[in-house]
């Protein structure tokens, strides 16, 4: 993240820093992860520690061309030339040096905290008050021990309001926060049970984010939220907003929803004004109620306050995936554009491996408080850094620095319907597109444009869960353990590439599918990490070599296989995986046969075993450890006389997901991690914050028919209401995936957020359910599962497994993968 210029001297003296100064670099980006490097020659590096080792990315940055590193004390590195800043805590340097940098600025700032709404009440303010605001805030969520300080170093002489929501997870965080934010003006959104784990108790919590306002001027609140902590507050003015209380200063008396609007009215300094919040859910009202409160607190007219508010646009934090037209990929991020989220969105891109051709569609950027010619050179030096192929340019700023840019395919249009005009002729065709814009270029008419068009039941994969989880397994782990991600049967049902590419970009060690022809779609798909195929047919063995899969060996017959086609090829020294048997008796070599298996490998120039692993049967399972115990047992018995007859060590692998939290003793070098990527572990309660599921279900409602008691509905005339109600048809079937066991009350779905249950069969492509009493509409959405209606429950519904209900989810079910 960039920000003003430093010397590294400067930098060193404001840190505390030892170490000497080989040159002294002029600094203006911080840099805490060596995959997301932009302006290497004016970065800083922080080599943090967390889940991984910042110390051991050094080399991989210096062949960036970062030439600048803060390091911890202790730490052995060697790169000539570089300057390397020395301190006791890195983490510690980074929040100093931003900290820093906010004391240069004399300007307002707005801190925001509380459990949920954060993100949203930050980005409403920002299309609040940008009109009459030159603003700074946080990119997207950055509202981390990390990620604040990296927004506030946006902070330059231009801005004269900062936004900055600050997030903490237990206590003695906030402080931190705190010394780097500087709120002038503080906002609490609603205090909720997020993050309740860290603190022992729901008041411990709220008297920690209360430290993040400590020597604001003006604190604005739910009165009623805070009625208990006024000791607590330390802000000199405080604006209250209040349903209940009518000393608020806002004091909100009347609700109503008008035409999918929601009409408020209260009283404001004796007088009765109104506001008209373009959304209805009480998620929504309570944010925009809080933006309501924050304008009347810092001056706005009622008049100027509810005009705005009535525009409010939807915020869009996460970038989507999506198929596009001609065999292309589309990352839609077409709501907003900033050069902070621009440089997130950029780094997506370059994780999508699928397609050689990166492209990016691009519109002016307003608002970020530098000159144009500087703010057009640095994102001509960014793009060009991301190695951006195919530039499309929309905007008169743009036109004006076009020969800033230095891309082998680029094109300027004045706007976006020009743009549109001539979509034929770029010639959009297998590469993977950024769509970045402005709210105002209505890039979302590129979108529908370039985007495939779909069913309208959607599976949305959140790739952000997808990497907690994998973190939560890696915090299992002990160290030097690898990691094989199983993405076999479409990711269970969740994607092939899209998952593959997260997983490869945040270095998994392997990946494993079930057929060769998964491997080959992988690798045509960009994916380099060794790839197992799990059981390889004899058919296809032409398919291992060129595309560098490499087979599971399971049997002597499979074995005698591949020798023959090796000495037929003149293959020698392939690397191959074998499996023993040691009681799931599915594939696998028996104890009995490793003796002979042994024969075969000893000086066998043909193949070169990387592995030797087994797959536990139970290992969820507390009643059925001790046949765990046993399978353990038998499983070292085989690989040790196999390393013996080969005379080296190989990779041993047990543990399955259940078997990484439930038998640490049994994770040798490697473990497999599958179900719980997803979200799913029958070893970890649901109700463990560690996993997050991945995947939501989701359709809406097609028609809804009043339907008197006794009618029948569905085929064979199966189901029928006991009184006079409502149906509602919604758009997945059992072509979707959708059983027809969940039929006739069995399953249930959530319209309105009300669980409703099915009536009568499911049909090929539509079912039907009862919401009577719900004021349904067609085109309501309709949730078949998500993280609260959870993918465990339909499990149960028609008693079968999670993996069942994932994996059938059909293929013309379009996949949206979200990624923030």
């Amino acid at each position: 993240m960039s920000a003003n210029q430093y010397l590294i001297s400067q930098v060193q003296q404001i840190i505390g820093a030892e170490g000497a100064i080989v040159n002294d670099y002029s600094i203006n980006t911080l840099i805490t992860d060596s995959r997301r490097i932009s302006n290497p020659a004016e970065g800083l590096f922080f080599a943090l520690s967390g889940r991984r080792n910042g110390h051991e990315f050094i080399a991989e940055a210096f062949a960036t061309g970062v030439r600048s590193f803060v390091i911890k004390q202790g730490a052995e590195i060697k790169a000539p030339g570089a300057n390397f800043l020395i301190v006791p805590d890195v983490l510690a340097a980074l929040q100093t040096l931003a900290a820093h940098h906010r004391n240069q600025f004399k300007l307002e700032v707005i801190g925001i905290t509380g459990s949920n709404g954060k993100t949203i009440v930050k980005e409403w303010l920002y299309q609040l008050m940008c009109p009459d605001k030159n603003i700074v805030r946080n990119p997207k969520s950055y509202n981390s021990q990390i990620g604040v300080p990296l927004s506030v170093w946006q902070i330059n002489e231009k801005n004269n309001l900062g936004i900055f929501e600050a997030g903490i997870s237990t206590v003695g965080e906030m402080s931190k926060l705190e010394q780097i934010i500087k709120p002038t003006i503080g906002a609490l959104t609603h205090i909720g049970p997020a993050h309740d784990e860290g603190f022992e108790s729901r008041d411990q919590k709220i008297k920690e984010k209360l430290i993040l306002f400590k020597d604001s001027k003006l604190l604005i609140y739910n009165y009623e939220q805070l009625l208990d902590f006024n000791d607590d507050i330390h802000a000199k003015e405080r604006f209250t907003w209040s349903t209940k209380f009518k000393q608020a200063d806002l004091y909100v008396f009347s609700g109503t929803v008008i035409k999918r609007n929601f009409y408020l009215r209260a009283k404001f300094k004796g007088e009765e004004i109104e506001c008209l919040i373009p959304y209805q859910d009480e998620a929504s009202v309570e944010n925009a109620t809080v933006c309501w409160a924050t304008m009347l607190a810092m001056g706005y007219t009622p008049a100027i306050a509810d005009e705005r508010i009535e525009h409010l646009n939807p915020v869009s934090m996460r970038l989507e995936l999506k198929t596009g037209i001609n065999n292309c990929s589309v990352i839609d991020d077409s709501y907003n554009s900033d050069i902070q989220s621009l440089e997130i969105a950029l780094n997506f891109l370059t994780q999508q491996n699928q397609h050689p051709k990166k492209t990016l569609i691009l519109s002016d950027i307003f608002q970020s408080g530098l000159q144009p010619a500087v703010l057009y050179k640095q994102v001509a030096e960014m793009i060009k850094t991301k190695k951006v192929d195919k530039f499309v340019a929309v905007g008169e700023a743009l036109n004006t620095y076009k020969d800033e840019f230095d891309v082998p395919e680029k094109y300027f249009y004045a706007d976006t319907p020009s743009m549109l005009q001539h979509l034929r002729s770029l010639n959009f065709r297998e590469e993977t597109i950024l769509i970045k814009g402005s709210r105002s270029f209505e890039f979302e008419s590129i979108s529908r444009a370039l985007v495939q068009k779909a069913h309208e039941t959607v599976m949305e994969i959140n790739l952000n869960a997808l990497l907690n989880n994998l973190n939560f397994y890696r915090s299992k782990l002990k160290p030097g353990v690898k990691v094989m991600a199983m993405v076999k049967a479409f990711s269970y049902g969740s994607g092939t590439f899209e998952l593959a590419n997260i997983l490869q970009y945040n270095k998994v060690d392997y990946l494993a599918v079930a057929y060769i022809d998964e491997g080959v779609s992988l690798r045509k798909n960009g994916i380099i990490l060794p790839i197992i195929v799990l059981n390889p047919e004899a058919s296809a063995f032409d398919k291992l070599s060129e595309y560098t899969l490499e087979p599971v060996i399971y049997s002597f017959g499979l074995f005698d296989d591949y020798i023959k086609y090796a000495q037929q090829q003149e293959i020698f020294d392939y690397p191959i995986h074998i499996k023993i048997d040691t009681g799931m008796h599915r594939l696998g070599f028996e104890s009995f046969e490793v003796e002979l298996l042994c024969d075969l490998l000893e000086d066998n120039r043909y193949v070169d075993v990387k592995s030797v692993f087994s797959h536990l049967a139970a290992s969820e399972a507390s009643q059925h450890d001790e046949f765990t115990k046993t399978q353990i047992s038998n499983f070292e018995e085989s690989f040790k006389l196999i390393e013996e007859t080969l005379g080296h060590s190989v990779i041993k692998h047990l543990c399955n997901t259940s078997g990484i939290t439930r038998w640490p003793n049994a994770q040798y070098d490697m473990v497999r991690v599958g179900i719980g990527l997803y979200g799913i572990d029958a070893a970890v309660p649901a109700t463990d914050s560690g996993l997050q599921p991945i995947a939501s279900l989701k359709t809406s409602i097609s028609q809804v028919k009043k339907v008197k008691a006794g009618e029948t509905i569905s085929y064979s005339r199966s189901g029928s209401l006991t009184g006079d109600g409502k149906i509602a048809t919604v758009r997945i079937g059992y072509a979707d995936g959708y059983l027809r066991a969940f039929g006739n009350g069995v399953g249930r779905m959530q319209v309105r957020g009300v669980s409703v249950p099915t009536v009568g069969n499911i049909t090929m492509d539509m079912c039907m359910l009862d919401v009577t009493g719900i004021d349904a509409q067609e085109g309501d959405e309709v949730i078949i599962f998500n993280e609260q209606q959870r993918i465990e429950e339909l499990a149960a519904q028609i008693g079968t497994i999670p993996y069942e209900i994932l994996t059938n989810i059909s293929q013309r079910v379009k996949r949206v993968y979200f990624y923030e």
